[in-house]
């Protein structure tokens, strides 16, 4: 683990405090775990990402002349794994949750410092069984693992590639009991419920969906496994299981889990949105409001994956009438985000830039799970291009696009440095071009028929894939040049003040990077969030006794 800061810093902060490998495998400190995460997550990305492009080069031609089709099968199913279970779910709560929750509720760190590692390592211990799986042989069942085929039919490395997942669960369900406690028990003087950041209300509600979920999924990965194992009637119904028993568990947990990876990111643009509209946030409560509300009906709308699965006519009128209902606290936020621009002292930093593109693209991604929740659309839909572009506009130019911005956001407090904002901005313009031309097509290839996870289709959806293949590799450029400024602001990026954006929120009142106890004293707080008006009245006092 190389040391981020140079031995010439003065005072004493998480990063300097101590040296060496076994200071940081063996810290218990809140912000040394969230960087462990960021690193370890980013070469989980950077692993989903390239099987990403060979799906796409092996797309850009209709004849399926780059690899054949088991070889396509796995490569699928590597990127849903990886970029699902191992990037996009653990993201902003392992990374940035880890690092900020303390300090945004005036904590000197979590409630549960050794249960925190204890996470991390749980989560590398699951990623290298998948991964371990995906290099010896591999797994062809798509990252849905539906039975008959992955408990009977696939030859792969199915029961190992399940133990990662189920392994790794526990790290998602320990973060969340963490969380949970520490924001009930460790917040500063004042601070009440409804004076938290919405980031803080944003994960407290995926804390939720994590303890509740997450349990779900790891017993039916664990169920498919005995069953490879053991040949046990569960879901094979040649030994009288059922297999749409297993949509039912798996769909339980994984719609729930779309909003692990969105409500963080909501929580994300709400701060960026306030800070760089200088304006408080309209409606707070009914947007704090609505992420538990968000929480609590994904658990309710599972069964509009299976339309077509044979559940009853009224089971499917009633799931298409709760996945219509899901999107009410999710348009209230979007209106809520909307007011809160409206006469907003707008600055357009590369942070503000992905927040306004998250807003985009997840509108775009909910208004076409619309579709999706009427029961005669979703018919012509399931299994095409259209599903593709669907969840992807919500898990990477939602979810994505959001991690970014907190990244870019949080950048100067986590190391104390400053990045290239003309890079900056030029990075967060290519991935919002670069993702709209990879996906937009798909919706236009799954309204045309085009069935997903084929390796080969007939020539008249060239054009369109070929269209999709070139914005790939725009979004790859996207994506590593913020590798590449990142990594060099580490080291030599000019010094971050304490509070660079001039924005509210206790983590900005300590020093750029924090101390290891987060505070010097324990904060008091006597103010509303995101009370900007207030605050530029001090910024501009203090300026004017500088002068």
């Amino acid at each position: 683990m190389p040391d981020l800061m140079p031995p010439e810093v003065e005072e004493e902060n998480y990063l300097n405090a101590e040296y060496g490998v076994r200071s940081w495998l063996l810290t218990r400190d809140h912000k040394r775990i969230g960087l462990l995460y960021l690193f370890t997550l980013t070469g989980m990305f950077v692993l989903g990402g390239l099987a990403a492009l060979g799906i796409r080069l092996e797309l850009l031609t209709p004849v399926g002349d780059l690899m054949g089709d088991d070889s396509y099968n796995k490569m699928f199913t590597a990127h849903g794994i990886i970029m699902i279970f191992f990037f996009l779910v653990p993201s902003i709560p392992a990374v940035m949750g880890n690092f900020l929750l303390p300090l945004m509720i005036g904590a000197k760190d979590l409630a549960f410092p050794r249960l925190n590692l204890a996470s991390w390592y749980i989560y590398l211990l699951g990623a290298a069984l998948a991964l371990g799986a995906m290099l010896t042989g591999g797994v062809d069942t798509g990252w849905t693992f539906y039975t008959p085929y992955s408990t009977e039919g696939s030859n792969t490395n199915v029961t190992m590639t399940a133990m990662g997942i189920f392994v790794s669960g526990f790290s998602s369900i320990l973060t969340g009991i963490n969380f949970l406690v520490t924001i009930h028990r460790m917040r500063a003087p004042g601070l009440t419920w409804f004076r938290l950041p919405l980031f803080v209300w944003s994960q407290y509600a995926t804390s939720i969906i994590f303890i509740l979920g997450t349990p779900v999924i790891a017993i039916t990965i664990l169920l498919v496994a005995a069953e490879r194992s053991l040949d046990i009637g569960i879901f094979d119904p040649a030994l009288g299981g059922d297999p749409i028993l297993f949509q039912h568990l798996f769909w339980f947990y994984s719609h729930p889990a779309v909003y692990i990876m969105i409500l963080p990111s909501m929580g994300v643009v709400s701060e960026i949105i306030c800070c760089f509209s200088r304006n408080r946030i309209f409606g707070y409560k009914f947007v704090a409001i609505s992420s538990l509300a968000i929480a609590l009906l994904g658990f309710l709308v599972w069964g509009h994956h299976m339309f077509v699965s044979g559940q009853s006519t009224n089971a499917g009128l009633i799931f298409s009438f709760l996945s219509f209902a899901v999107a009410i606290p999710s348009a209230v936020k979007v209106f809520n985000w909307t007011a809160t621009l409206y006469r907003g002292s707008i600055t357009l930093k590369a942070p503000m830039i992905y927040a306004l593109g998250f807003i985009g693209l997840f509108t775009i991604g909910g208004l076409t799970g619309l579709f999706l929740a009427a029961l005669a659309v979703d018919v012509h839909l399931t299994d095409t291009y259209f599903i593709v572009a669907h969840f992807h506009y919500i898990m990477v130019g939602g979810a994505l696009m959001a991690y970014l911005g907190a990244l870019h956001f949080w950048w100067p407090k986590i190391t104390g440095r400053l990045y290239s904002e003309a890079l900056a901005k030029v990075s967060a313009i290519l991935v919002f071009l670069g993702f709209n031309l990879t996906f937009f097509p798909q919706f236009i290839l799954g309204y045309l028929g085009m069935p997903r996870r084929y390796h080969v289709y007939p020539d008249e959806f060239q054009v369109l894939n070929v269209f999709s293949t070139a914005g790939a590799s725009i979004l790859g450029v996207g994506y590593l040049i913020p590798l590449c400024y990142l990594a060099y602001s580490m080291r030599y990026g000019p010094r971050a003040s304490a509070n660079p954006w001039g924005a509210a929120g206790l983590e900005w009142q300590t020093p750029s990077p924090p101390p290891t106890e987060n505070f010097h004293t324990t904060p008091v707080v006597t103010d509303e969030a995101y009370d900007y008006r207030h605050l530029d009245a001090e910024l501009a006092a203090a300026e004017e006794s500088k002068a």
